[in-house]
């Protein structure tokens, strides 16, 4: 589709390009009514002004950028440095984007697009349901990368690299049910997410039914929402909940690490202790979980493969090698310290 220009926008719009032009720019001498109709046009018809260099062609830029939700997980941070390596031997520079909870990431996406002329983009982290409409305003190739994917997703409009989030969960309960332990707790995300936080909920209530245990709505327990997400803090408050509670449970499987970490911290401060009392077993294999004491079973996304295959996905697409796959990596399940077996 043949890009739309600053003087198709004038012509749509009955005005001037000079009013387009401070429309774009945020001008004070412009009506409100007619900035408002000239943005809404532009966002329509996908238009991509080009600040920093109007007269090269896009085929010119060697930018990707890589959109984070989640900035402060530490799994993100080896795989943004892999990343990044990956990016310069293709001597391609990098735009990193932090992309908060609440904000839209094709929103954000357009408007880097407009800024740094990109030619493709990695969303990191987060959740990823959009419209088919809005997704054909992305005009570069993009990559989903650790991203929760509900099986209702039309794969065919995107390339991913994840786990398969439901399948490692079912490993983690089998494992503990492996063990001895039928009154299994779950440290989960938020009760409306739809990301990956839904999927391993799904993967525990699924090896539960398998094995016959019914799920106990009491041994679910979601995230603060007032509190940040997959955090220590989060897994200690909501721990802490739980043994007040007086709900029976002689496990915990907390869906990350860092929760695993606060699961125990709030075990300890109830003068309890693990593996004794408590079993908790984890889900990223983070180094937290390997120093910390006792140190914490868990299970190991493969975060380097995954990140340098993100890459890989994403420059095939750029130059034509391939269309929109999915790539899915196999977790390992690390044994340490934190699991006892009851059986």
């Amino acid at each position: 589709m043949e890009s739309v220009t600053i003087k198709d926008i004038a012509r749509m719009c009955g005005v001037g390009v000079s009013t387009v032009s401070r429309a774009i720019n945020n001008h004070p001498d412009i009506n409100q009514e007619t900035k408002d109709m000239i943005m809404a046009t532009i966002e329509t018809h996908n238009y991509v002004p080009n600040n920093s260099a109007r007269n090269l062609k896009r085929t010119d830029a060697r930018t990707l950028a890589v959109l984070v939700k989640g900035i402060g997980n530490p799994l993100f941070n080896r795989m943004i440095s892999i990343m990044e390596e990956e990016i310069q031997r293709e001597k391609y520079s990098l735009v990193l984007q932090h992309v908060d909870d609440r904000q839209d990431e094709v929103n954000v996406a357009i408007e880097l697009e407009k800024e740094k002329r990109l030619r493709g983009i990695v969303f990191l982290g987060g959740f990823f349901s959009h419209s088919e409409d809005k997704l054909k305003k992305i005009s570069v190739p993009f990559v989903l990368s650790t991203i929760g994917l509900l099986e209702d997703a039309d794969k065919k409009k995107y390339a991913s690299v994840s786990v398969d989030d439901v399948k490692e969960s079912i490993k983690v309960v089998d494992y503990l049910v492996k063990k001895g332990h039928r009154k299994i707790a779950i440290l989960t995300s938020t009760e409306d997410d739809e990301s990956i936080g839904k999927l391993r909920l799904q993967g525990y209530c699924q090896a539960l039914e398998k094995h016959g245990i019914p799920v106990n709505p009491g041994l679910i327990r979601y995230m603060k929402e007032d509190i940040c997400t997959y955090t220590m803090e989060n897994g200690y408050a909501i721990t802490k909940e739980l043994l007040e509670s007086g709900e029976p449970f002689t496990a915990i499987y907390a869906i990350s690490d860092r929760m695993a970490v606060g699961a125990c911290k709030a075990i300890f401060d109830a003068g309890k202790r693990v593996p004794e009392d408590y079993s908790i077993i984890g889900f990223d294999g983070l180094d937290i979980a390997q120093f910390y004491n006792p140190a914490i079973t868990t299970l190991r996304q493969p975060m380097e493969e995954m990140a340098q295959a993100t890459i890989r996905t994403l420059f095939d697409l750029i130059r034509k090698k391939s269309k929109n796959q999915h790539v899915v990596f196999e977790g390992e399940l690390v044994e340490a310290q934190s699991v006892r077996d009851i059986s």
